[in-house]
């Protein structure tokens, strides 16, 4: 979080004094469970361009619990499937669904350009080509080697 004091001069020498906090980071941040946790996140870094900020290692070569961050104000947790807790039965990997998925995943980029390239130099499984949206921008949907959906975009609904 960051705080900003604003000054304004007024009329006849009355000044008036303000602050706004600014907060760095998302409010929202969405969790996954990969089969192969360790996997996914450097599937994430060399493709998608996340960047890890912490990873802490379960029992028997699992991810007890990662934090990835994307930009200034992205991030995405993520740990094993395998992992134990109280609400494990509610999750689903996409491969235990028929390969579908039930909340895709949108990603802002100022330019979709270099991560496109780094998605074909990696043979990942394109949803949809790379190509103008009719709401701006350019847009493509990969999955990542579990089935999850990103679509990657330059649309930036906060802008």
């Amino acid at each position: 979080m960051k705080l900003i004091l604003t000054v304004q001069a007024l009329k006849q020498g009355v000044m008036m004094v303000g602050w706004r906090c600014i907060m760095s980071g998302s409010m929202l941040i969405p969790s996954l469970r990969y089969k192969d946790a360790h996997a996914a996140i450097e599937w994430l870094e060399r493709v998608l361009g996340f960047e890890r900020q912490a990873v802490y290692e379960g029992p028997d070569e699992t991810v007890a619990h990662a934090q990835l961050t994307f930009g200034k104000t992205g991030m995405l947790m993520l740990g094993s499937s395998t992992n134990p807790g109280p609400n494990k039965e509610m999750y689903a990997l996409p491969e235990e669904i028929g390969g579908r998925v039930t909340s895709p995943l949108y990603l802002v980029v100022k330019d979709c350009a270099p991560l496109w390239k780094r998605v074909k130099a990696e043979k990942a499984e394109v949803v949809m080509e790379q190509r103008e949206m009719e709401y701006g921008g350019k847009a493509f949907v990969v999955k990542d080697p579990e089935g999850y959906v990103w679509s990657v975009g330059e649309y930036d609904p906060w802008a």
